[in-house]
């Protein structure tokens, strides 16, 4: 494929933190700009006290943004749509949205210009908790835009390429997350911060917002009787009220520590040295935080939501499902998973196996980029007026 021009639009900004959908920019971005292309990501002027003008060979563009829950992805989009489609030397081949929201503005470039438009679903953002009413009822109106607007339209799991086809009678292009290789570090952190030593906590390790369900784990956790800690490692995403409800939680139960938002090195050590990996999720797209909990070979417990199937497969040692939503089911869970440590280990290191050959950020690059061509292949010999809002469906290789 000849190099292109790439906007990447609708995510916080890279590096990536702890945000699912930076991280997937960063690894396909990075991929995408190795192979010759122009990459643009464009990133919240409020991301990030380090401004850098690039990143892992990808250009980073600041625009600026209203620094509300409601607002701050829109504006941004908006911003940064318009600035990718000006002429100029980065008027980008291929504009790229991430995530529902942003894609309210894919109609402008779709319909303004010949550039090829792209949408990821990373997750049904009009389920989410934190949003009301009003928010929901026009994020579920920007699902009906990602379905129909764009040239393509990505989902990162089959459940949500399912959801696509059922909903809105539209084929979708399936490309999975990937999961880098797993960095690991002995215990010297967590030692000096809580006193950890190694295999002797629970870790989840994820945004806190009420879909992730950590206020249901705490409950949970209070019930099973052991000396193993649970670290809940995490910040808020316009969720103060809910971290602070989360916060009295678990201050009702020594063992449980709020480490806060993690990363770097501390991030690396808290999966290295867990004994198990918990994530009782309500809603996910494909959860990266699964995804490299199972890199780094820790026993995974999950709620039994479609997602965490899709990756984890049946009920086994090393991988065990609960209820969703079910308090008990979950303590119970736990009490047996720390029970029986050395078989959910062993359970675990196969699942590894499996799950770092089918989630490869190289494939889903690879993917991606055939998806592209296939898309400037189609502009350069059919009229904008005729072309169709997509191609069949792809799946990584």
């Amino acid at each position: 494929m000849r190099p292109v021009r790439i906007a990447f639009i609708g995510q916080r900004g890279i590096p990536a933190t702890i945000g699912g959908i930076e991280h997937h920019v960063e690894e396909i971005g990075s991929r995408l700009a190795e192979r010759g292309h122009q990459v643009t990501v464009y990133t919240r002027g409020n991301y990030s006290r380090e401004r850098i003008a690039e990143y892992r060979g990808m250009r980073v563009r600041y625009m600026p943004t209203v620094p509300t829950k409601r607002l701050e992805a829109l504006v941004h989009s908006g911003l940064s749509t318009a600035h990718a489609i000006l002429p100029g030397e980065e008027a980008a081949d291929i504009l790229h949205y991430h995530a529902i929201g942003p894609s309210v503005f894919t109609p402008v470039p779709r319909l303004l210009t010949s550039r090829r438009v792209v949408v990821t679903i990373h997750g049904l953002d009009h389920d989410r908790e934190k949003w009301g009413f009003g928010a929901r009822t026009s994020l579920r109106a920007a699902g009906w835009i990602t379905a129909h607007v764009p040239h393509a339209t990505i989902t990162v799991s089959r459940d949500l390429a399912d959801h696509y086809l059922e909903r809105y009678g539209r084929p979708a292009h399936h490309i999975p997350n990937g999961v880098a290789s797993p960095v690991t570090r002995r215990p010297r952190l967590i030692t000096e911060r809580w006193g950890l030593a190694g295999e002797d906590y629970l870790l989840f390790l994820g945004r806190l917002v009420p879909e992730k369900a950590p206020d249901l784990l705490v409950r949970a956790f209070r019930r099973v009787e052991t000396t193993t800690r649970l670290v809940l490692a995490g910040g808020s995403s316009f969720t103060d009220g809910y971290v602070r409800h989360l916060e009295a939680l678990a201050s009702a139960d020594p063992r449980v520590i709020m480490a806060g938002e993690v990363r770097g090195e501390l991030r690396d050590e808290l999966y290295t040295n867990a004994a198990a990996f918990v994530l009782p999720s309500n809603l996910e797209g494909l959860p990266l935080t699964l995804l490299e909990a199972a890199s780094h070979r820790l026993p995974l417990i999950a709620s039994d939501i479609p997602p965490h199937r899709e990756v984890l497969g049946r009920d086994a040692p090393g991988g065990r499902f609960f209820r969703r939503g079910d308090q008990n089911a979950l303590s119970d869970a736990l009490g047996a998973v720390l029970g029986a440590l050395p078989v959910e280990r062993e359970g675990a290191r196969q699942l590894a196996d499996r799950v770092v050959r089918d989630y490869n950020w190289d494939a889903a690059t690879d993917a991606t980029e055939e998806l592209y061509a296939s898309l400037l292949a189609r502009r350069s010999s059919v009229s904008l007026r005729s072309a169709g809002p997509s191609v069949g469906p792809l799946r990584a290789r």
